[in-house]
């Protein structure tokens, strides 16, 4: 059984609302009062044009992929447009062991096979494109996929949003500074809860509640 110790943070949204390169942009952030990671998905997709394996994901193949799954060794996994995607078991229990404050870049299912496993010291996150026509547009410069394929990833996109409701949070990234600013807010927030800082701080805490002699 988990100590639960640490704190789990998720976000997600559809596909060409900038997720990825808004968290990589928060991680950088050196005010957290927690030690703050990312968690590494594994995935059997090919990596793209300045991905790195073990930075951005796991690349593996589908069946190394199925055989992590017959061990259970997946905390939660989903498949998305023919590809698989999971989060490590092992991964996330020793990060929230260690009291680290851990980010999951998922989407909205994998969020609730986790959300059904633990309900404390959890938040979540999900992140909106300012209209349909900027995501559309945005998954137009990806340059990746074809008319076909992204007008596939604009109605899984619909569908995905329509989960938003599920999540504590909600940040509209039409502007990177301002929403970059709007994460590091809600997960510093998140780490100065009373419930994780008389953790954190309980020695202090005793000797300041001391009575004077």
């Amino acid at each position: 059984m988990m100590k639960n110790s640490g704190i789990l943070c998720i976000i997600s949204a559809p596909s060409g609302t900038g997720k990825s390169t808004l968290i990589q942009t928060v991680m950088q952030y050196d005010r957290f009062v927690y030690q703050t990671k990312l968690s590494i998905s594994y995935t059997t997709r090919i990596k793209r044009p300045g991905e790195i394996h073990g930075k951005d994901y796991y690349f593996i193949s589908k069946k190394a992929f199925k055989h992590m799954i017959d061990k259970n060794m997946f905390f939660e996994y989903a498949m998305i447009f023919n590809h698989y995607y999971g989060t490590a078991k092992s991964n996330i229990e020793m990060m929230l062991n260690a009291g680290i404050h851990i980010v999951l870049n998922i989407d909205w299912k994998g969020a609730q096979q986790i959300r059904s496993k633990i309900s404390k010291n959890i938040y979540t996150i999900f992140i909106l494109p300012p209209s349909k026509k900027e995501l559309a547009h945005r998954l137009y410069l990806r340059g990746e996929d074809t008319e076909k394929v992204i007008a596939a990833r604009m109605d899984q996109a619909m569908d995905e949003i329509s989960h938003f409701k599920e999540y504590d949070y909600v940040i509209i990234n039409d502007n990177l500074t301002i929403a970059v600013t709007h994460l590091q807010s809600i997960m510093l927030s998140e780490q100065l809860r009373i419930a994780h800082q008389k953790i954190r701080y309980a020695t202090l805490i005793d000797h300041l509640l001391l009575p004077d002699i």
